[in-house]
């Protein structure tokens, strides 16, 4: 029975929560997005071919999918069925897994069927039964998140304006400890910012988080392969967790969610009906004192609080902060253009130039840029919000200026000059108008190229304008053929070129 390989970054965080973070294939599975049986076949390779974790120094990844994944011969053998009554009968004992179970069975018929196989079968055998089991839950193990369905009006004491704020809830597993703040909204910012102050007041983190299918954490939800936000997910590695989505119409997998909603609703919200609050501050200070009530009020049937429950079982074994606060970051998968750099925000940042045309990954965070090729990074910069602009490495440009990609200056120049001359002095114009002529490639080719739409004799009128009113950008020689404005005589003698005494201007043995 064939699986389904698994790109490089999910077999890493495999490797990474299993084998260090002692996490089920099941759990595994849900938090990265794959079956269980493909992450149960990957963990049996790497025990089978002697993969560990971390993985070591300078091992790659083609290296480490070479090892994982070597040649195997089809096999066309009957194999023998395992006896399914005795085997879930066995499942029934303490520590009893199907794996140890396919163990033994492959030890006596080792001819028998693979693991994948193995489960699939005996999924087939019991799907008849309906089985509900009570969850226990380890200490540090689980936080539960959500937004409860209510919120709360804020009035600006300027404008009167009425802003209704959203309430976050989280609940440890095994001590119930809740805590709950105001966010303006339940956009990915709030709630990524919600998480790291949750993480702050509990003083550690705890082994997964049990997020419902909200949009801002589950991109796309789905019963057995919920797609995670890349924030989400970059936020849970920077914090050594794992992320376990509920299952979609299973409310028992966030049942400590719901309650704690439902407990905040109660015990909070509704003793906040009858107050007016002017500012998110002020409201928070007022959910805040309430929740310290709340976490200190006692157990009905038990004894102590959800307080004392927090500080004898969940804090002990919360893992540690990490020793910087995680910072917002959005993933975007772009495309890097011919000119080796990619446009975020406006902004241009490059590449090295062998990266052109290829599709990768990037990371903005409020200071910085990162773009990562294959989970690789191949460039880190400041952030700049400078709209149109460009932010260069010198060293991920080509040896003195050579062609990106198949594009450079004197073939476009050339192009140009087949134009007329006009054409060709917009084209020199705007290589000079930037610090690395490769930043100016793309709005070249999108001025040649309008030749195609409107010929070539309408764009060398069109150029002859542009440079009479100084305006040679790409939007205002389309404009320009656009409102057919290169049909109308120009007032002033035609230029072809910038003037000598520009500070920019490199003469035309610049680019030859």
């Amino acid at each position: 029975m064939a699986n389904s390989r698994l790109s490089m970054r999910k077999i890493l965080d495999v490797l990474r929560l299993s084998l260090e973070g002692g996490r089920s294939h099941r759990e595994i599975a849900r938090a990265i997005n794959a079956s269980p049986t493909t992450v149960g076949d990957l963990l049996r390779r790497a025990k089978l071919y002697g993969v560990t974790w971390p993985l070591p120094a300078g091992m790659s990844e083609p290296q480490l999918e070479a090892q994982l994944y070597p040649p195997a011969a089809p096999s066309n053998q009957t194999r023998p069925e395992p006896d399914w009554p005795i085997m879930h009968r066995e499942l029934r004992r303490k520590g009893v897994t199907l794996d140890l179970l396919w163990q033994e069975y492959k030890t006596e018929q080792p001819t028998g069927y693979r693991y994948s196989g193995f489960c699939a079968l005996y999924r087939q055998w019991v799907g008849r039964l309906s089985l509900s089991l009570r969850q226990t839950h380890t200490p540090g193990e689980k936080l539960f998140v959500d937004y409860a369905g209510q919120t709360v009006p804020i009035t600006d004491p300027m404008s009167g304006e009425i802003r209704l704020a959203a309430i976050f809830v989280a609940v440890l597993g095994a001590s119930n400890y809740t805590y709950g703040e105001a966010t303006w909204s339940q956009s990915l910012p709030d709630w990524i910012g919600s998480h790291v102050r949750t993480f702050e007041h509990l003083g550690g983190c705890t082994a997964l988080l049990v997020p419902d299918n909200l949009k801002s954490g589950v991109t796309t939800a789905c019963y057995y392969e919920p797609e995670l936000n890349p924030t989400y997910r970059d936020l849970a590695t920077h914090y050594g967790t794992a992320v376990l989505p509920a299952r979609p119409r299973r409310p028992k997998d966030k049942a400590k969610a719901e309650a704690g909603v439902l407990l905040v609703e109660r015990w909070v919200l509704a003793r906040l009906r009858h107050q007016r609050f002017f500012s998110l501050a002020e409201l928070n200070r007022s959910i805040a004192e309430l929740m310290t009530q709340l976490n200190n009020r006692p157990f009905k049937k038990l004894p102590g609080c959800r307080q004392s429950a927090f500080v004898e079982l969940d804090r002990p074994a919360l893992r540690p902060l990490p020793v910087t606060r995680y910072e917002f970051a959005e993933w975007k998968v772009v495309r890097v253009g011919i000119d080796y750099h990619v446009e975020l925000v406006g902004h241009y940042y490059s590449v090295p130039y062998r990266f052109a045309r290829e599709p990768v990954d990037s990371r903005l965070t409020a200071s910085t840029v990162e773009l990562f090729h294959r989970g690789t990074r191949i460039a880190s910069h400041v952030r700049n919000d400078a709209r149109g602009r460009h932010t260069t490495i010198d060293a991920h440009m080509t040896p003195a200026h050579q062609a990106v990609q198949g594009w450079d200056a004197p073939r476009l120049l050339d192009w140009a000059e087949r134009i007329g001359p006009h054409a060709q002095g917009v084209v020199q114009s705007l290589l000079h108008q930037r610090r690395h002529p490769q930043q100016a490639y793309r709005a070249c080719l999108g001025i040649l190229r309008l030749g195609k739409a409107y010929g070539d004799d309408r764009l060398e009128a069109a150029c002859e304008r542009a440079i009479a009113i100084g305006a040679t950008s790409y939007s205002s020689l389309k404009s320009i053929l656009k409102n057919g404005l290169d049909k109308q005589r120009v007032s002033t003698p035609g230029q072809t070129h910038l003037p000598p005494e520009h500070a920019n201007v490199r003469g035309p043995g610049y680019y030859h």
